[in-house]
């Protein structure tokens, strides 16, 4: 008998199972994020090899002119050891890690989501996901906050793949704003990431300026009226508020609208 409930937990039939419970369900890029994981033996028993905890996203990414959905994992926290986990015996395992800073926030289409991993060798190995809310960092909202100030309302956000851009990720996020007062006119839109350097937050901004007249047209039609900036902002600058953080940032977009 125990070698056919061996065969059987072997393909997921009375084997452990696997739940992650939050203490919250959400969390801003870079806090604080805890819990606890609770595994219940199976019928027979099992070598755990080890319990990871994932934290993943999905992005965009263009194949053979069609756009299609990939998985990215941002980060991987090893919980336990390996351990025997005997017939209907019941472990759970706390934990407390911070959001890794190159976390997405969960606007629009940018789902996150901890995904929990038992390896046991020689059997499907259980798994559970619970998504969660990823709120911009104290930094980013103050930049936010800057470009409603300046009168830019957020039209999408977006992971697309730029490995290039995105260091050890395959994507970026990317935050793509229409101007409704200062800019108005001046620029169709404008695109932006952010890099979490520390406290200081390094902005990449794509300026698409609005064509004006026969030169104007001429410049969209050969792509020549985006320019793109780099701009890190001190965490000094970002403690006095979106008002000072918006006059910098007017200033700058100025210079490419």
């Amino acid at each position: 008998m125990s070698f056919f409930k061996k065969m059987l937990a072997s393909v997921g039939i009375g084997s452990a199972k696997v739940d992650t419970e939050l203490d919250s369900s959400q969390v801003s890029v870079g806090g604080a994020i805890s819990g606890v994981v609770r595994v219940q033996g199976g019928s027979t028993e099992q070598q755990v090899d080890r319990i990871y905890l994932y934290i993943k996203t999905s992005y965009v990414k263009e194949e053979n002119d069609h756009k299609v959905t990939r998985e990215a994992e941002i980060g991987k926290f090893l919980l336990t050891d390996a351990f025997l986990l005997r017939p209907d015996e019941r472990k759970e395992i706390p934990f407390s890690f911070r959001l890794p800073e190159q976390t997405p926030v969960t606007l629009r289409n940018a789902p996150v989501w901890v995904e929990t991993g038992l390896d046991i060798e020689m059997a499907v190995n259980p798994t559970d996901r619970d998504y969660i809310q990823v709120t911009p960092s104290q930094e980013m909202q103050t930049v936010l906050d800057a470009l409603d100030v300046l009168g830019f309302r957020l039209r999408e956000v977006e992971n697309e793949y730029a490995p290039r851009l995105g260091g050890r990720l395959p994507f970026v996020q990317e935050f793509e704003f229409v101007p409704t007062t200062h800019f108005r006119g001046k620029l169709d839109e404008l695109e932006m990431l952010f890099f979490p350097k520390g406290g200081d937050l390094e902005l990449f901004l794509q300026i698409d300026r609005r064509a004006r007249g026969l030169r104007g047209m001429f410049a969209e039609e050969l792509g020549l009226d985006e320019s793109f900036v780099r701009l890190t902002i001190p965490g000094s600058e970002l403690r006095y508020g979106a008002q000072t953080v918006a006059s910098k940032l007017k200033e700058l977009i100025s210079r490419y609208s």
